[in-house]
């Protein structure tokens, strides 16, 4: 058997559930996008600010959380839920085991997710922030053209395809791997009992 063949044949289980994470990622994507809209829509029709409105004043500084930060953090809660349900069913189907109980694995996935959003968080600061080289500049990116040059969006998109190998691989090993085994372990020991 060659290295390659001795590679592909290692990890041709790890490269599906990529591949199936990724397509499910992409559908995530799609949800968390249309939830940003229809809460930039939400806030500028209903109560007139624009996602770049301070939203929640930073004691002692003269900054703030903006509206962008809030419609992120709710996009990302919907996306999430979608996220883990099919995952849950599809990707890791088979994955060590029989799913451990909802919240046991719904739990730690929310907690990646929270910890790559607060990653995507500060991406979104620094592709927003005029005075960041990251900043997403004029003439192309507006905070006030047609839909497909808003920063809101582009750098909401930026900010999901870097954050996504992190969950990939974190869910991989640990909510999906680690929780199961535990769960596997556990219901184990319980069947076994006392004679």
């Amino acid at each position: 058997m060659s290295p390659s063949t001795s590679f592909l044949g290692r990890y041709e289980n790890t490269a599906r559930q990529f591949v199936k994470f990724g397509l499910i990622g992409g559908g995530g994507v799609l949800v968390n996008m249309a939830t940003v809209a229809v809460a930039n829509a939400i806030g500028v029709g209903i109560f007139g600010v624009v996602d770049k409105d301070p939203f929640i004043p930073l004691p002692g500084t003269e900054r703030a959380l903006r509206f962008y930060i809030l419609y992120a953090g709710i996009a990302f809660l919907v996306a999430n839920v979608f996220n883990f349900m099919l995952n849950r069913h599809w990707t890791f189907k088979d994955h060590h085991g029989k799913p451990a109980p909802f919240f046991k694995e719904f739990l730690p996935f929310l907690m990646v997710g929270g910890v790559a959003q607060l990653v995507g968080f500060v991406i979104l600061y620094l592709l927003r922030n005029e005075t960041s080289p990251l900043y997403l500049s004029h003439p192309f990116f507006t905070y006030d053209g047609p839909w497909w040059t808003l920063r809101l969006y582009w750098a909401q998109l930026i900010q999901i395809i870097c954050v996504m190998p992190i969950n990939f691989v974190v869910n991989k090993l640990w909510t999906f791997r680690l929780v199961r085994q535990r769960h596997a372990a556990s219901a184990a020991g319980d069947s076994v009992g006392p004679s």
